[in-house]
């Protein structure tokens, strides 16, 4: 096992296979406001901590795999936050989605200790298994400290460029694309319930032709269980709408349109008003095909 010591902050859907890949490898100790969940990154080989900072407190390299910039905050500069007890050569690793301004205004509070701006992409069975795509920005010093850990994490790591924020702006790229595929794969679905196709007739036969991709194997059959009783959730819709956010911004800033990205954002945001943020974020498609139509 390795000697470099890894804290986890935040064990939702990636954070904690991530802890538990890592774990293998890695002493690691974890965090999380759920005492359950805690319990459950130390049956796959975590030791627990009670506090952020405890969790910081001997680790080499803390990563955060939080919800948003809100609770990237709370972790970080909160009471008992990894901030008051990081260790001098420490690094921390942003895996969260907070945008490229939101990684940079995080780097300029940690003065004493290196940001690895590193979010990651891939979904909670990937994130089990280190097949994650993960893009960086950090300076060389800070990635040979970080490195062995994304290494553990990531099949595809792709180093953006020296300074937080660099990888924030390609994983916005990245999830303006997945957001807009997402949404016309719900559309499509819908669309062949509505004529009265067997929707997971047509997800298998899609699959196999011109139309197939990723995000149409992946999601196509959890649009199908939408209509059941429900997905597992493995990507909260609610992830989408602040990460198409980000985009949005990025684009206004930018002054670049992108039109379907914006269509795409409204589509999750009727979704979550629709009561459906904690859903899986297959469950777009009933937004446009209610269960019971």
């Amino acid at each position: 096992m390795s000697g470099v010591r890894v804290a986890v902050i935040g064990l939702g859907a990636m954070g904690l296979p991530m802890a538990a890949h890592l774990a293998g490898e890695f002493p690691v100790t974890a965090f999380d406001v759920d005492a359950e969940r805690r319990a459950d990154a130390v049956s796959r080989g975590a030791a627990e901590a009670t506090t952020p900072a405890g969790a910081a407190a001997d680790a080499d390299v803390v990563l955060l795999a939080v919800r948003d910039q809100q609770q990237v905050e709370a972790a970080l500069f909160g009471p008992d936050g990894v901030a008051s007890s990081l260790r001098p050569g420490a690094v921390v690793v942003l895996t969260s989605t907070v945008g490229p301004q939101a990684a940079r205004d995080t780097a300029a509070r940690l003065p004493d200790h290196r940001l690895v701006d590193a979010p990651v992409s891939g979904g909670p069975t990937r994130a089990g298994c280190g097949d994650l795509l993960v893009v960086v920005g950090a300076d060389a010093e800070a990635l040979a400290v970080a490195g062995p850990v994304l290494d553990r994490l990531a099949s595809t790591c792709t180093v953006v460029g020296p300074n937080p924020g660099d990888g924030q702006a390609l994983k916005a790229i990245n999830q303006l694309l997945a957001g807009v595929h997402i949404a016309a794969a719900a559309e499509a679905v819908a669309l062949a319930r509505g004529i009265g196709l067997d929707p997971a007739a047509v997800v298998a036969a899609l699959g196999k032709g011109a139309a197939s991709s990723f995000v149409l194997s992946d999601r196509g059959p959890r649009m199908v269980e939408a209509y059941a009783d429900g997905a597992e959730v493995r990507s909260r819709l609610d992830i989408f709408v602040k990460d198409m956010g980000i985009v949005s911004e990025l684009a206004r800033e930018s002054r670049v349109p992108t039109p379907l990205a914006s269509a795409a954002h409204q589509l999750y945001l009727l979704g979550e008003q629709a009561g459906l943020g904690a859903a899986d974020d297959s469950a777009v498609v009933t937004v446009l095909s209610p269960k019971g139509r």
